[in-house]
């Protein structure tokens, strides 16, 4: 098989990646905290890995990384039909990695589609021990309450949120699921170069930020999405570190503006904690910039760094549990 058709392949593998990632943490979301949405929470982080690794071979083999996603099988206010939409998006994903050990025949690719198909073998079976829980009603989160049989959304009723409110935190998710995937694009294509790790190291940062605000717009009742805005993604190094500055300050910018809004005292420390965030970014990427900038002006190359990772960013709990 030639290169450019098995890069096509790992590019329809990374989008069902990518689609796992956002439908797996928005069913975590919606069932608030406990140990069923913890468990999602780490086969999301799972699906993370295989995304990152798919994406770093598609480089190495000549192409590019790809940000689109699959279309979600379904994200509802009913806990056992979510749990079914992961089984079958996990039978899916299993179908297809089998399809692909056979038709590619590169011993290294075979070898790691085969770990990520053990991974996705696991998840099937988890989602559908979790399938039986829901219907037993053995579902606990948002506020610790068991779920009923069938619905199994454990939701009391919750006033919505202010409306100017829900509009800044879902703003600020759109930010962050932005960023995330802008950044990584652009880390994908430098990964040899103390560039690509300072940029994977505010990435993972970011995923902080939209984990947070997700957690805050459940909590008061709101729905928490994942769609991202424009996104700058080529150009040579300058030019992808120049979008991601003006990312930073953009947003930065408009936290600055909406936190005057904010009456809640622990939800206006959380967004000026991230909008602090976001300006340290910003001079990061500038420092950055400044060093190719002198590196170019002397004629050197940037210095490369040991071999690209084949791991993920680890992201811990950024996506379960608030981080001092």
């Amino acid at each position: 098989m030639e290169k450019a058709e098995i890069i096509a392949l790992l590019h329809k593998a990374i989008q069902s990646e990518h689609m796992a990632i956002v439908q797996y943490l928005l069913h975590a979301y919606r069932m608030g905290e406990g140990e069923m949405a913890a468990e999602i929470e780490a086969i999301a982080r799972e699906e993370m890995r295989h995304f990152d690794w798919l994406s770093e071979l598609a480089v190495e083999l000549g192409g590019k990384p790809t940000i689109v996603r699959d279309e979600l099988y379904g994200v509802v206010d009913d806990v056992v039909q979510n749990m079914r939409f992961d089984v079958q998006a996990e039978v899916d994903a299993i179908a297809m990695y089998r399809r692909y050990i056979e038709l590619i025949d590169d011993p290294k690719i075979q070898l790691l589609l085969s770990r990520i198909l053990s991974d996705e073998e696991s998840h099937r079976g988890d989602f559908e021990s979790f399938v039986a829980k829901a219907e037993r009603g053995e579902v606990t989160g948002g506020g610790g309450e068991a779920g009923t049989e069938g619905a199994a959304m454990p939701k009391a009723p919750t006033p919505q949120p202010p409306a100017r409110i829900a509009e800044i935190l879902k703003m600020g998710m759109d930010h962050e699921y932005t960023v995330i995937l802008q950044y990584l694009y652009h880390r994908y294509l430098m990964p040899d170069c103390e560039v690509g790790n300072e940029i994977e190291m505010q990435t993972i940062n970011e995923m902080q930020h939209l984990g947070w605000l997700s957690e805050e717009l459940v909590s008061v009742g709101g729905e928490a999405e994942m769609e991202h805005t424009s996104l700058a993604l080529e150009g040579d190094a300058e030019d992808m570190l120049k979008a991601d500055i003006a990312a930073e300050q953009a947003v930065t910018a408009a936290y600055s503006r909406q936190i005057p809004e904010i009456d809640d005292p622990d939800l206006k420390a959380l967004v000026a904690r991230i909008r602090d965030h976001e300006i340290y970014h910003a001079e990061v990427f500038r420092g950055l910039l400044d060093e190719i900038k002198a590196q170019e002006h002397k004629g050197e190359e940037p210095a490369p760094s040991p071999a690209p990772k084949t791991r993920p960013p680890s992201v811990g709990n950024l996506f379960g549990q608030k981080q001092d």
